[in-house]
């Protein structure tokens, strides 16, 4: 069965990071700028923080946009990035409505791949994955 990352309560995040680098890890890197998974504070020292992750869209824009099928539907939403196909346009990013792609240093789109590794070691369980 098929699994999609969701926030389960955000109001636990206390932006401790430990998800954005658990994801970059997983990827290969050190920076937690190179996650697929964004967390920032909503404003001032009193704001909630915001867990931006993608939302696994049944019909998604990111993929509409791309012209190289560099990313393929995903069995219970979302996309399947295929690097070999991409040619580093951005145009993914750029149609994506929540804002959950992000370019890395190569200019490669990072898109989440639903794996729930980042969910392990949320410490308050604010992100889990869900079967769909």
């Amino acid at each position: 069965m098929p699994k999609v990352l969701k926030v389960v309560d955000r109001r636990r995040c206390i932006g401790c990071l430990s998800c954005r680098q658990a994801c970059a890890r997983l990827r290969g890197e050190f920076s937690a700028a190179n996650s697929a998974i964004d967390v920032k504070t909503s404003g001032g020292f009193t704001g909630e923080f915001v867990i931006n992750i993608c939302r696994a869209c049944n019909e998604p824009a990111c993929m509409e946009a791309c012209k190289f099928n560099a990313l393929t539907l995903r069995k219970g939403g979302g996309v399947v990035f295929h690097k070999n196909n991409c040619v580093r346009c951005g145009q993914c990013a750029k149609a994506c409505s929540v804002s959950a792609i992000r370019m890395d240093e190569d200019k490669y789109p990072i898109i989440c791949s639903h794996c729930g590794y980042c969910a392990k070691y949320c410490p308050h369980r604010c992100i889990t994955t869900k079967e769909v």
